[in-house]
């Protein structure tokens, strides 16, 4: 896994990257009441806006982490963003990316340098 300074972790799986938020983003947030996804197919570049979530703290932007076309989304969270409180690490992953340039995932930390990060 790689991981962002903007909390979001990065997973390879075959050709896409799956991308989430971290336990630490999650737990600062506090209880997420609601989470707009991307819509499947939807071209994006590195930075983009993609995911809005809100929590009864705070609004908060996810960007892009990697440029490229939003091939699945987790419909889970429409229904029950919560799901991301309770299993930000695994169930409750946002998006798959299929990326243009794989390579764009070796700028990010490993998960050493991420809980050095976040420490």
């Amino acid at each position: 896994m790689k991981f962002t300074e903007e909390h979001e972790w990065l997973k390879v799986e075959g050709e896409l990257i799956v991308v989430g938020i971290t336990d630490h983003a999650s737990s600062q947030l506090g209880d997420i009441v609601f989470i707009e996804l991307p819509e499947e197919g939807t071209t994006v570049s590195k930075d983009d806006e993609i995911v809005v979530i809100e929590s009864v703290k705070a609004a908060s932007d996810i960007l892009s982490p990697l440029d490229g076309e939003i091939v699945e989304i987790n419909e889970m969270l429409v229904d029950e963003p919560s799901k991301v409180n309770d299993d930000p690490m695994g169930d409750a992953w946002f998006f798959k990316i299929k990326p243009d340039n794989s390579e764009q995932i070796n700028e990010y930390m490993d998960e050493a340098a991420y809980t050095k990060l976040i420490g």
